[in-house]
């Protein structure tokens, strides 16, 4: 798994709605890879501060830049 692939599926990891295989080369990817494994712990952070926004109270242009942001997210 890429470091790519490893960021578009870290929601459904966290939702546990990833099937055996993929959850298996995810969690792999995790253990060797520490760029991942802080991506991980900040969406976790981001999420514990956060805590669930209801979509309206974002403006599309903060959702879009928010998205962004996670996007480029050095990895």
């Amino acid at each position: 798994m890429t470091c790519a692939e490893f960021v578009e599926l870290v929601t459904a990891f966290l939702d546990g709605a990833l099937d055996e295989a993929t959850e298996r080369a995810f969690v792999d990817h995790l253990a060797e890879c520490p760029g991942c494994e802080r991506y991980l712990d900040q969406f976790r952070l981001t999420i514990a501060e956060l805590g669930e926004l209801p979509e309206s109270s974002l403006s599309g242009e903060t959702r879009d830049r928010l998205l962004e942001a996670f996007r480029d997210f050095p990895r």
